[in-house]
C-alpha cells in the first residue's frame, strides 16, 4: 500500500481502526480497515462495483453498526443512529435526499431539526443557496429541476447544516457535461473536509489530493491520486483502468 505523509492534526476529521462489516448471511463487505483523514484534506474513494465504498460511507455516517473496529469522528466514537451535525452525506441519487415541496424547505430541513432559531434557519440557508448558486431555484418544486440542479440542492441542503466533513457518494453520476464542470468548480473552492466516492476518476484527479482504493472490502493504495491512478497494475488488478489524461501525458 502506498502511503502519503499528510501534515499532522491535532485531532483527526476521522479515524478508522480495524473496521469490519459483514450483512446477515453475507461475506465480510469490509475487512480490516484502517486509515485516517485529517481535517482539511481532499480525499478520493475508488475502487470497483461491489468494493464497499457505501457501505464505508454508510458506516462512518452511523447508518450501519460495524461488526468490528471503531471508528472515530473529530475524536468522538460514532454511534449507530446518534445525529451528528458536523457530517454530511450527499447521496448519489439526488432523488433519496429531496423530497420537500420546495427548494427552500429542502434546504432549511436540516437547520429546523437543529433546534436553530428562525433567524439563523433563514441566515444558513440563504448561505447555502449562496455558496451552489441556485437562489433562483429557491421557490422551485425539487422533482421539476434537472439532474444537475437537483445535485446542487441536495449538496446545499447538507451544507446548510455548515458540517465540518462531507461525503460525496458519486456526485457527478448522470451529470452532463455542463453540470459536472459546474459541480467540479464548486469542489474545487469548497471549505469542508471532503470524502469523495467516485468512479469519474478525472473528477478525482481534478478534486482531491489524496485517494484510497478499495476493492472487496479492503484498502489496497493510499496516496497521490495521479501515483496510484497511473499504476496500470494496479488499477487493472483490481477492475480499473488509469484515467486517460494520465495515460496520455506519458
Amino acid at each position: 500500500m502506498a502511503i502519503l505523509n499528510h501534515k499532522n492534526y491535532t485531532t483527526p476529521a476521522i479515524k478508522v481502526s480495524q473496521l469490519g462489516f459483514s450483512y446477515p448471511n453475507q461475506l465480510q463487505v469490509l475487512q480490516d480497515i484502517s486509515l485516517t483523514i485529517n481535517s482539511g484534506e481532499r480525499v478520493g474513494l475508488i475502487g470497483p462495483n461491489g468494493a464497499g465504498k457505501s457501505t464505508l460511507f454508510l458506516s462512518i455516517c452511523g447508518i450501519l453498526k460495524p461488526t468490528a473496529g471503531e471508528i472515530l469522528l473529530f475524536g468522538k466514537p460514532v454511534v449507530m443512529g446518534e445525529f451528528r451535525p458536523e457530517i454530511g452525506l450527499v447521496f448519489q441519487n439526488p432523488n433519496d435526499q429531496l423530497f420537500c415541496p420546495s427548494v427552500w424547505d429542502d434546504v432549511a430541513f436540516g437547520p429546523e431539526n437543529m433546534g436553530l432559531s428562525e433567524t439563523e434557519i433563514e441566515h444558513q440557508v440563504q448561505e447555502a443557496l449562496a455558496v451552489t448558486g441556485i437562489q433562483k431555484l429557491a421557490e422551485r418544486v425539487p422533482h421539476h429541476l434537472s439532474g444537475g440542479e437537483k445535485c446542487m440542492v441536495a449538496i446545499a441542503g447538507v451544507l446548510a447544516m455548515r458540517p465540518k466533513l462531507i461525503l460525496y457518494d458519486e456526485p457527478s453520476a448522470n451529470l452532463d457535461m455542463r453540470s459536472r464542470r459546474r459541480l467540479i468548480n464548486f469542489l474545487q473552492t469548497s471549505r469542508e473536509t471532503r470524502l469523495i466516492s467516485s468512479h469519474d476518476l478525472e473528477l478525482i484527479i481534478e478534486v482531491c489530493d489524496r485517494v484510497l482504493l478499495l476493492d472487496q472490502g479492503k484498502l489496497f493504495a493510499d496516496g497521490n491520486p495521479r501515483e496510484v491512478m497511473k499504476d496500470k497494475q494496479l488499477m487493472e488488478a483490481h477492475g480499473l483502468e488509469p484515467p486517460l489524461s494520465l495515460v496520455t501525458s506519458e
